[in-house]
């Protein structure tokens, strides 16, 4: 039998990604550009450990659905307090993480009335009622492009602002035409991350529905 304290393992990789995420945002709100670089490495490694305890607790069969629900709690957190700090400094608009948190708080809500019917967000026993739900909500290829994403997204505005803080330095990183093309490619990054959030959040609240409609069991 399965121990209680193997169930430790993927839960503080958990906890480790969310407090990662703390540092490299503090890190990100430094003036140094060497505090900023090392904000935007630390954000690299806090997205790898995205698939880190899911890949743990599948290999030692340590799923659960406590991991399931604190794994989906950490995504909220570390997407919600990267793009708050982006939006803070000016680097996206405020619209950005009112639309992510907007979309968070319904597709959670959802997810909890399912969750009333015994119905998890993924897994065997998922909320989810049709293939076009499950392709744009849970499979592989769909999650892992909305977590390139926002990596893609976090990494460049990052780097714009290591880059733009080390000008202030007197060091030029990047070249005029440079930063202003990084600059371009980084907002379209975040309209793509954001285009997906939502995306992947209206299949989630179109199957609640049913549940919404019968009640608790």
């Amino acid at each position: 039998m399965t121990s209680q304290k193997s169930y430790l393992v993927p839960n503080l990789v958990i906890a480790g990604r969310v407090a990662l995420a703390f540092v490299a945002v503090a890190l990100l709100g430094s003036a140094s550009p060497w505090a900023t670089g090392s904000a935007v490495v630390l954000t690299v490694v806090v997205i790898a450990m995205d698939g880190l305890d899911g890949y743990l607790a599948r290999r030692l069969d340590l799923t659960s659905e406590l991991g399931g629900v604190l794994d989906i709690t950490a995504d909220r957190i570390v997407e919600h307090i990267f793009w708050i700090t982006f939006a803070v400094m000016g680097m996206v608009g405020l619209w950005v993480p009112l639309v992510v948190m907007t979309r968070s708080f319904l597709v959670d809500s959802a997810r909890g009335m399912a969750l009333a019917h015994g119905k998890t967000a993924f897994g065997e026993g998922t909320m989810m009622r049709s293939p076009v739900s499950r392709f744009l909500t849970g499979s592989r290829l769909m999650r892992n492009l909305y977590g390139v994403a926002k990596v893609a997204a976090f990494v460049l505005l990052g780097t714009v602002a290591t880059a733009g803080r080390a000008r202030a330095e007197g060091v030029y990183v990047l070249s005029a035409h440079a930063s202003t093309l990084l600059t371009g490619v980084a907002q379209v990054s975040v309209i793509v991350a954001v285009v997906l959030c939502v995306v992947r959040g209206v299949p989630v609240l179109l199957d609640s529905r049913a549940y919404l409609e019968v009640g608790p069991a």
